[in-house]
C-alpha cells in the first residue's frame, strides 16, 4: 500500500515541460487506466439495474472522494489549500466528473455498448481541437490528425462496423455520449492549469472529487432525496452494491491518479488516447476469460490503433525522417 501511495504523490515539478512523447513508465499507466476503466462500463451497466444514473454518479463519487480522504489522513498526504484553488477544482469536477458521468450514464440506458465506445473515442478527437486552441505546446499537426483517424478507425474494427448501424437512431441519447467527449476534452485542457499551482495527482483527484461530492450531493437532494432512496433493497443486492464500491474505488478514486500522472507527464492529448484502448481491452478479456474468438476486424482494430499511437507519439516517423537521404 506504501508504494501505491509513494506513486500516488509522484507528479513533475510545477516548471517541468510536457512531452508528446510517452516514456515507458507513462504508457503502462495509460495500459492500467484503460483497463480499469473499461471495466467501469460493464460495472455501471450492473449498477443501473438497480439505480438511477444521478443516484449512481452521486455514489461512484462520494464513496470515491472519501477514499481518497481516508488514505490523506492515514498516510498525511497532502490537501489543496487557498480558495483560488478549490474554486479551480469545483470547475473540474463538475466538467470532468458530474457532466460527463451523468451524460454517459444516461445515454448507456439507451445506446448499445458497441456503439458507446466509438462516440466515447470521440474523446482525443475534441481534445485535440479544444488544445489547439488553448495551448502553445499541444499544436495541431497533420500527423496528429493522422494518428487520431487512425486510432478511431481501428475502435470502430474492434467493436464491429455493425455498431454503426444503431447511429442516428436515437439522436438525443447518442449526442449524450458527444457532450460528454466533449467535457471530457475540455476537463484536460483546463487541467494544465494545476501546473502552475503545484498541485500532484493526489491532490487534484481528492479536490476533484470532493467538489463532485458536493456538487451531486446537492442535485440529489434536490431531485431523489436520498431518504426517499429504498436502501433494503439496494442492500439486498451485492452484485449492484459491490459493483458500485468497485467503480468508487478502483474505477474513480483511483483511476484519476493515473489519469492526472498521465496529464502532468505526457499532456491532454496523450491522456485522452485511453479511450482508443478501452474496446480493446474488452476484447482481450473475453479472449483470455471467455474463450471468445478473435476474428480479423478484431487483428485489423489492434493495427490501425498501433498505428495511430505510433503516429501520435513522433518518434518512429522521425527517426524514417532523419535516415532519408
Amino acid at each position: 500500500m506504501s508504494e501505491a501511495v509513494t506513486a500516488a504523490k509522484m507528479g513533475p515539478p510545477s516548471n517541468a515541460s510536457i512531452s508528446a512523447r510517452m516514456s515507458p513508465l507513462v504508457l503502462a499507466a495509460l495500459l492500467a487506466l484503460s483497463l480499469i476503466w473499461g471495466a467501469s462500463f460493464f460495472m455501471g451497466a450492473v449498477a443501473l439495474q438497480a439505480v438511477s444514473p444521478l443516484i449512481l454518479v452521486w455514489m461512484r463519487v462520494s464513496l470515491a472522494a472519501l477514499t481518497l480522504w481516508a488514505v490523506a489522513l492515514v498516510f498525511g498526504l497532502p490537501i489543496p489549500r487557498g480558495l483560488r484553488a478549490w474554486r479551480a477544482l469545483a470547475l473540474m469536477g463538475l466538467i470532468n466528473n458530474v457532466v460527463p458521468f451523468l451524460l454517459i450514464f444516461w445515454g448507456q440506458v439507451s445506446v448499445a455498448s458497441g456503439l458507446a465506445s466509438i462516440f466515447n473515442a470521440t474523446t482525443p478527437l475534441f481534445t485535440v481541437l479544444v488544445a489547439a486552441l488553448f495551448l502553445d505546446d499541444e499544436r495541431f499537426s497533420r500527423l496528429k490528425l493522422l494518428g487520431l483517424l487512425l486510432g478511431l478507425a481501428g475502435v470502430v474494427a474492434l467493436v464491429g462496423p455493425q455498431a454503426l448501424q444503431g447511429l442516428g437512431r436515437d439522436l438525443l441519447s447518442q449526442a449524450a455520449f458527444l457532450g460528454a467527449a466533449t467535457s471530457y476534452a475540455c476537463a484536460a485542457v483546463f487541467a494544465r492549469r494545476f501546473r502552475r499551482m503545484g498541485l500532484r495527482p493526489f491532490s487534484l483527484a481528492l479536490g476533484q472529487l470532493t467538489s463532485s461530492c458536493l456538487i451531486m450531493s446537492l442535485l440529489v437532494a434536490f431531485m431523489e432525496p436520498p431518504w426517499l432512496f429504498d436502501w433494503g433493497s439496494f442492500l439486498a443486492r451485492p452484485p449492484v452494491w459491490l459493483a458500485i464500491l468497485v467503480l468508487a474505488t478502483v474505477a474513480t478514486a483511483f483511476a484519476y491518479l493515473l489519469y492526472f500522472f498521465i496529464l502532468g507527464r505526457a499532456g491532454a492529448t496523450n491522456a485522452s488516447l485511453v479511450t482508443f484502448l478501452v474496446p480493446g481491452w474488452a476484447i482481450v478479456l473475453g479472449f483470455v476469460f471467455l474463450h471468445e474468438r478473435l476474428t480479423g476486424w478484431h487483428m485489423l482494430g489492434f493495427a490501425l490503433i498501433l498505428s495511430g499511437l505510433a503516429a501520435l507519439d513522433g518518434r518512429l516517423f522521425t527517426r524514417k525522417s532523419a535516415h532519408k537521404p
